[in-house]
């Protein structure tokens, strides 16, 4: 058994009460187990049993988690690519007849979050942008700065384990009831919104106090069109102010690496960049993001 650093370990405490936990990723998004009880997906429904993960602990190890969902499988770091030539691979939920270092999952803990790491160095990863990679779950190591934060996971304990006085058995304490009614939109692999939810009051978090909207399209990388600018597009909630900032934003959602960030001008309706600061009073904004 590989011992790690104290550093490394403290990811541990986390889980170390608890018998049941939910995953908030870096998109406000929950860690699903899918109904065909073999995909794994992100979703802002934190209030489905879906995203209810049991904690096990690996015996003969201090420093290593089973995470199983509410169908009885754990989640498995696959050996299988999500997408040919991509580096990610897909996570799962598996039912293995002998339990393996694919179901083991290391806590490491940054800052106030945790990082979930594969007995082979790949972390668990909440993917954005566009699809098919938009609400996935891969295991993967970032290679751009812009997604670094994507395998960074808030932990909400909604069980925890106490032993009673005078009895050896752990007792199943609920503590933290959901709050929110379940979502009424498909939680079913594959299905992914042509317009990402801009609803602030997803479980575990506090009602928006400030920031504005961004809603974007994205031009054609040859022809530079903008295609069905007249609907909504893909949304969502930016509290930064300076123009550079919601560039990284908008690199971060939409997983392009060059791009520019341009407005219409309201009076001849052509598209120019973004130069200055944004406009005041948080007021919501309609943008084009261009592929250089």
């Amino acid at each position: 058994m590989v011992n790690y650093s104290n550093k490394h370990r403290t990811g541990i405490n986390l889980f170390l009460n608890a018998k049941a936990v939910r995953l908030r990723s870096h998109h406000n998004k929950y860690l699903l187990a899918e109904e065909d009880e073999e995909s794994v997906t992100q979703d802002r429904n934190g209030s489905s049993k879906n995203a209810r993960w049991t904690v096990e602990f690996v015996p003969g190890s201090d420093n290593l988690i089973r995470l199983k969902s509410c169908y009885n499988k754990y989640l498995t770091a696959s050996d299988q690519h999500f997408l040919l030539g991509m580096t990610g691979h897909k996570v799962t939920q598996t039912l293995p007849q002998r339990l393996d270092s694919s179901v083991e999952w290391e806590p490491i803990k940054e800052r106030s979050h945790v990082k979930l790491r594969t007995r082979y160095g790949n972390f668990l990863r909440a993917n954005g942008g566009l699809p098919p990679w938009r609400n996935s779950v891969t295991h993967d190591i970032p290679q751009r700065t812009a997604t670094q934060d994507w395998i960074l996971w808030d932990v909400d304990v909604v069980e925890i384990q106490e032993k009673s006085p005078g009895n050896a058995e752990a007792e199943s304490v609920e503590y933290l009831e959901a709050t929110s009614s379940p979502s009424s939109a498909s939680t079913k692999s594959g299905h992914f919104s042509e317009q990402e939810s801009s609803d602030h009051s997803y479980v575990g978090s506090s009602p928006k106090s400030e920031g504005r909207t961004i809603y974007y399209h994205i031009a054609d990388h040859e022809s530079r069109e903008v295609h069905g600018e007249t609907e909504e597009g893909y949304s969502f909630s930016f509290k930064g102010s300076g123009v550079h900032e919601l560039t990284e934003k908008l690199k971060e959602q939409t997983g392009l690496e060059d791009i520019v960030v341009c407005t219409r001008s309201p009076l001849n309706g052509k598209l120019f960049p973004l130069r200055l600061q944004l406009p005041p009073n948080n007021a919501d904004m309609h943008v084009v993001v261009v592929p250089h």
